[in-house]
């Protein structure tokens, strides 16, 4: 199998998780929206976008999907397979239409569209990001602070889902540090190897710098 990532958020859950398993795949970056290489990856994904492994049959998108593909692959409960599975899927859930939403409102303005050169930052999105951002967090943060992950006693896939835009919180500038509970599980993903360096020993370019 064949994991096709590059360094933006998706991509890099996907490869962290792979990471973190110890899948059997092969890395491969790629730009499927680069000149003259949509045609080799729109069979793998009609959408052009990143992740997609490649694998026996029908290629796999979505990094949820691939996580919980390879998760069944290894035997992991990573993506949770017993009665916590529910409570992971409401939190993979409610995360992408609330924290992970706001994180993206926020580096889409003063990350994404300043790299890749889409626009200047739009400070009004910045503001509306920031308040669903601490909305958010302030759930969060009441529900960490009574447990250490999200669901159970170990760190399970909706954590790794929460944080997708955490790693790049040095452009995003969200304020973690208002949210102690929060702040510390952030910290704890830190630890672990798979999640703060998936890149480590493949060849994949440096995003783009931020300019403007």
């Amino acid at each position: 199998m064949k994991l096709y990532f590059s360094r933006n958020p998706n991509p890099r859950l996907a490869v962290a998780t792979a990471r973190f398993l110890k899948a059997e795949v092969a890395f491969e970056y790629a730009e499927p929206l680069a000149p003259g290489q949509a045609d080799r990856y729109r069979p793998l994904n009609p959408n052009l976008l990143l992740p997609i492994l490649e694998r026996p049959g029908r290629a796999l998108w979505e990094a949820d999907a691939i996580a919980c593909f390879l998760s069944r692959q290894v035997g992991s409960n990573l993506w949770r397979r017993d009665d916590d599975e529910p409570e992971m899927v409401r939190w993979i859930s409610w995360g992408k239409e609330n924290f992970v939403k706001a994180c993206d409102m926020v580096h889409w303005e003063r990350g994404t569209k300043l790299r890749y050169g889409i626009g200047t930052c739009d400070e009004a999105m910045v503001e509306e990001g920031m308040k669903a951002f601490h909305k958010a967090a302030r759930l969060l943060d009441a529900e960490l602070s009574a447990h250490a992950w999200l669901v159970g006693e170990a760190v399970s896939y909706a954590d790794f889902r929460m944080a997708t835009f955490l790693p790049y919180n040095d452009v995003a500038r969200l304020r973690l540090a208002d949210y102690p509970a929060l702040a510390r599980w952030a910290g704890q993903l830190e630890a672990i190897d798979a999640w703060r360096d998936p890149f480590r020993g493949l060849d994949a370019p440096a995003l783009p710098p931020i300019s403007g």
